[in-house]
């Protein structure tokens, strides 16, 4: 199986499947507990029908959008997400360069790979920052002071991780950072030598987000571990509002789920907020992000800009989304699996596939501009 015999999001998974070491693999594709919500993340846009218009002239389909102030040329996004360069050893720098590509929006991680500050010296499209909230306050701070000199404009702040989920498959497999070769790890490095020989050859793991400010003293950590200990439960919307005054830009709030924290959002001065469950890796059980899209809309719609993740593996996805009225959907899983298959031509080849789906999916709805789609374009199923 090679990189062009990949035509949607299941090749890429199991392109990425054969090539990464089984620890590796699990810890992108696994969520908690039973896995109920990270299955319902995808199956919930099934119980949505498009109803499209006809004869609506759609030869020239525009696809951008503005979202917290960022003009992106497509209306779906690169969220942030951790530990890249274990999938692929170009890691972050190859999710910059495919968005930059396709002239949208990525985020970089607390628990990135690569520095904040060298990715936005490298390229000119809009980038997020995600952090989490740690115990040390001086070091969230310091973690916005860097993301403010290196010329981000948007800050994002995980709400939903002050504790971390039970990610069963990680403790099966011993999945920690940094990644470390157990007894069963040396057996996956057998197994899979080109991943491997990449990982030993190219420049030494590490967290630089992170490293300046957490010493973790040659020890492994788990994920599980890291949120546990260094994230703080005693978060408050105090914190969170004091934070946003600090940032005196757009922030925006990952992890909302219900329309009494959005209204807060809001409220406190928050630009958006991302309907997320955090790919069904924290909550089980919990409501998927499109589920609560409609209803979180109607409330603070007009005040702010509201996002989802979540389960996306169509433009079809994206675009029931856009119609019930969020500005953009962000894709985590769907290009991680490229990005651990094939590096930066794996993602650009998913986001080129994902846009072929979007014009080809806007204009079978007579569709022009994403302010074209709306409530009335759905249906759901009872």
């Amino acid at each position: 199986m090679r990189l062009n015999h990949c035509h949607n999001f299941h090749d890429f998974q199991e392109l990425a499947r054969r090539r990464l070491p089984s620890p590796i693999y699990n810890y992108i594709a696994g969520g908690a507990d039973d896995e109920v919500t990270l299955r319902r993340n995808t199956a919930s846009f099934e119980a949505v029908d498009l109803v499209p218009n006809v004869l609506r002239g759609v030869a020239d389909v525009d696809l951008s959008t503005t979202v917290m102030g960022q003009t992106i040329g497509l209306p779906v996004y690169l969220s942030p997400t951790a530990l890249q360069r274990l999938f692929h050893h170009q890691g972050e720098r190859a999710t910059a360069a495919a968005a930059e590509r396709f002239g949208t929006m990525f985020g970089v991680s607390s628990l990135g790979t690569v520095s904040m500050e060298e990715l936005a010296r490298k390229h000119a499209n809009p980038q997020v920052y995600q952090f989490y909230f740690h115990k040390d306050r001086a070091l969230n701070s310091a973690m916005m002071a860097r993301a403010k000199e290196s010329g981000i404009k948007v800050m994002m702040l995980t709400v939903d991780s002050i504790t971390g989920g039970n990610r069963e498959r990680d403790l099966r497999t011993g999945f920690s950072i940094p990644f470390r070769l157990t007894a069963a790890g040396l057996a996956q490095f057998v197994m899979k030598p080109a991943w491997g020989l990449n990982y030993v050859t190219h420049e030494k793991f590490s967290l630089p987000q992170l490293d300046a400010h957490v010493d973790m003293k040659g020890d492994t950590l788990t994920i599980g571990r890291y949120f546990t200990e260094m994230l703080d439960p005693s978060m408050s919307w105090d914190d969170v509002a004091s934070m946003v005054a600090e940032w005196n830009g757009p922030f925006c709030l990952k992890g909302v789920m219900s329309v009494e924290d959005a209204r807060r959002a809001a409220e406190i001065g928050c630009a958006g907020i991302v309907l997320s469950n955090h790919g069904g890796r924290q909550l089980d059980g919990s409501r998927t992000g499109f589920d609560q899209l409609d209803e979180i809309v109607q409330a603070v719609g007009d005040r702010m800009d509201v996002m989802m993740d979540g389960g996306v593996t169509r433009g079809t996805h994206v675009l029931k989304a856009l119609a019930l009225g969020a500005k953009a959907v962000g894709l985590g899983r769907y290009y991680l699996f490229p990005l651990a298959a094939a590096g930066q031509p794996g993602i650009e080849r998913a986001l080129t596939q994902m846009k072929a789906e979007l014009v080809r999916g806007m204009r079978l709805m007579g569709c022009t501009r994403v302010s074209d789609l709306n409530r009335s374009m759905l249906r759901h199923r009872t």
